[in-house]
């Protein structure tokens, strides 16, 4: 199982967590939405649960969950910036369709 994420990406993490002051890394999953099935979910991780795998690059941690690893095991987390929009890009080869709005995604 593996999750990997650009230097820029562990960047933009580093910067949010000490623009934070705390926390240990990023905490990526997954949670039941849309018309799709799936919608990515970012959030701080202050603590490192038991089923949670830890993948480090570039110094930052992303933290997984066991029940979300299989649905994102593979991706790439970028980040990126277009014209005056910029946000968090993932390129997860598990994926099979999306839905029009683009908020959602299955993996089946």
């Amino acid at each position: 199982m593996t999750i990997s994420f650009t230097e820029t990406a562990a960047a933009q993490i580093k910067k949010q967590l000490e623009k934070r002051g705390s926390g240990i890394g990023l905490k990526l999953g997954v949670k039941k939405s849309g018309c799709s099935g799936y919608a990515y979910t970012l959030d701080y991780a202050d603590k490192l649960n038991e089923d949670d795998s830890v993948f480090e690059d570039f110094g930052v941690k992303v933290i997984v969950s066991a029940s979300d690893l299989e649905i994102i095991n593979g991706i790439e987390l970028d980040y990126r910036r277009e014209g005056i929009n910029e946000a968090f890009q993932f390129n997860n080869p598990n994926v099979k369709g999306t839905c029009g709005c683009g908020e959602s995604f299955s993996v089946s």
